[in-house]
């Protein structure tokens, strides 16, 4: 336990940035890309510089986005690309404050064009699904037409430093001329021009929640699928976590009395 590595929280601040009408969302993901990085070295994954810029921006994307919505939320999304073929998925609680990713180069489905799949849980709610074309690969574009399409609002994000991200989304009766015409420049000087107002700060830390008695479940439950098939004569098998890409050793024995367990 004393070896396991210890997750640092991002605080994300929250402003309304009055006669604007608008939500200012902002963090610094220094914390978050290091516990990123050693959750890579513990289970041994590697991903390309583009790959891993990917994750790493589609995290801060979809972490301010988080912070925007309401406490009982929690949101996954899929990015399906054709060229080169990947997958993304992304994903978040503003109930645990937690959020993780993992990219997919294999299995992908071929279709016509780039898609973006938007799944959202409320706590009580059925949940909620939509889909929208992706019309880049910049994560920060991604997340500024996901509000276009599905929010139907304007939604900027912008970098105020190397790790330091903003995310400002239009408010009812929000200045949306002054909000188009926002740049990186003027993002470094609101603090001066604008009047913002603190309204809450939310925590969040790079964490899956994945354990190998979770992944038992989704063995058991594989269709068809029996132990002798999974294991083909193997008494130990490895497998990964289809969330965060964990690295796990799953033993026949293990997995037949979970089996039994619970039939």
């Amino acid at each position: 336990m004393e070896n396991e590595p210890v997750e640092e929280a991002v605080e994300v601040r929250c402003y309304f940035v009055r006669e604007r009408n608008a939500l200012l969302v902002r963090a610094s993901f220094s914390p978050i890309y290091t516990d990123y990085y050693l959750h890579l070295m513990q289970h041994k994954i590697r991903y390309e510089g583009t790959q891993d810029k990917a994750i790493k921006d589609g995290l801060a994307v979809l972490t301010l986005h988080l912070a925007s919505r309401p406490w009982n939320e929690a949101v996954a999304w899929t990015l399906s690309w054709q060229n080169p073929r990947e997958s993304l998925f992304v994903t978040g609680s503003n109930r645990e404050g937690i959020v993780t990713a993992r990219l997919f180069t294999e299995d992908i489905r071929e279709r016509e064009k780039d898609i973006l799949f938007s799944q959202i849980s409320v706590v009580g709610q059925e949940s909620r699904q939509s889909m929208i074309e992706l019309l880049s690969k910049d994560l920060f574009e991604v997340g500024e037409n996901y509000y276009e399409q599905s929010e139907q609002r304007l939604g900027r994000y912008f970098s105020h430093s190397e790790e330091d991200f903003v995310l400002i989304t239009a408010q009812p009766d929000c200045d949306e001329e002054w909000l188009a015409g926002l740049n990186e420049e003027a993002i470094r000087e609101i603090d001066e021009k604008e009047t913002l107002s603190l309204l809450e700060t939310r925590s969040y830390r790079f964490e899956c929640g994945c354990s190998q008695d979770k992944i038992f479940p989704i063995l058991a439950g594989m269709g068809g699928e029996t132990i002798d098939s999974i294991f083909e004569g193997q008494e130990v098998i490895p497998t990964s976590c289809p969330r965060c890409g964990a690295k796990y050793a799953i033993t026949r024995e293990a997995l037949e009395a979970f089996v039994e367990e619970n039939a």
